[in-house]
């Protein structure tokens, strides 16, 4: 009798292995010549060659689906692990961008949206413009998430201005990363919907996913990286052209940004009205407009949209 351990790296092995072993269970009942123990993120197998490989063959597949999917039922694991296991790939929903936690589905919502997906396509930076609800951050990050997934970046970088909107750092407690936290909220949001949370932890850790202020953009080079700036109406003049000039070999740029909700002091120039008008006919950056058509939160937001645009144009 041989004896293999297989160590699982690439998903959380507590959730994999799912509530009350149920994953080991049915590899169990499926191979029942073989001796399973798991323990921690191991498993320890006894018996002979050919079963042994057969066995890490379809834990592999089980892994690649869960990781794909961030779910993994009894019908699943069935038909991942039966005789041909033809069917431990689902057919590829080309519309959707990301299999959230939980197995959630998430996908464009809106044309406009659609269209930011459509454009990241044929473009290497692309500037999403657009009041707050209509999905543009969300998109971008799910974007990003699915090159991560597909393996066309080995990183995600997310970044935002840290402007007070009518409030002060100095004021907020603790150090400084506790005071910054506040800013990057909607990123962490976003992400803990499209990322398991012990992935996600292990991803900040290992420096595959950054979420920092804008001026620590300040002398990087960003290779192999899709970048997702945030917020971008609060940007200067300066802090715009230091960030666009940050891109480095095979990056993906996604700013997004309300050109409304300016937190800048008066007379200052937003670094994101500039870039528009600047970079309108450069080849190879795409531009989205996103309008109350596209919000997707409460119902009550897309007419409090316009009725401030009512105001504002009068």
């Amino acid at each position: 009798m041989n004896e293999k351990i297989i160590e699982i790296t690439e998903v959380d092995p507590n959730a994999f292995f799912g509530t009350r072993n149920n994953t080991i269970t049915q590899l169990k009942k499926h191979f029942p010549k073989l001796k399973i123990v798991a323990r921690g993120n191991k498993i320890k197998i006894f018996g002979d060659d050919n079963q042994l490989a057969e066995f890490e063959k379809r834990l592999k597949m089980l892994i690649v689906y869960f990781e794909r999917y961030n779910k993994l039922d009894e019908h699943s694991i069935e038909q991942i692990i039966s005789e041909n296991g033809t069917h431990s790939q689902k057919k590829q929903d080309k519309n959707i961008l990301v299999h959230g936690v939980s197995g959630r589905i998430i996908r464009a919502q809106s044309p406009n949206q659609q269209k930011m997906v459509d454009l990241m396509k044929k473009n290497d930076m692309l500037f999403a413009v657009g009041p707050a609800g209509t999905g543009k951050t969300y998109t971008a990050v799910a974007l990003a998430v699915r090159a991560l997934k597909e393996k066309e970046v080995k990183r995600i970088i997310l970044t935002r201005p840290a402007v007070e909107a009518g409030e002060n750092l100095g004021f907020l407690p603790g150090d400084f990363k506790e005071k910054l936290d506040p800013y990057m909220q909607p990123l962490y949001d976003a992400l803990r919907d499209m990322i398991p949370h012990e992935r996600l932890d292990n991803y900040l850790e290992r420096g595959v996913l950054q979420i920092a202020p804008l001026a620590f953009m300040r002398g990087r080079t960003l290779d192999n990286a899709f970048v997702i700036l945030d917020e971008a109406q609060n940007t200067t003049h300066n802090q715009m052209k230091m960030f666009l000039t940050r891109m480095g070999k095979n990056a993906k740029f996604i700013i997004t940004g309300d050109p409304g909700q300016i937190d800048l002091p008066r007379k200052q120039v937003s670094g994101l009205k500039e870039a528009l008008l600047t970079l309108k006919d450069v080849e190879g950056i795409g531009h989205v407009y996103l309008d109350d058509k596209d919000v997707v939160r409460h119902r009550l937001v897309k007419k409090i949209i316009k009725a401030y645009k009512s105001i504002e144009t009068e």
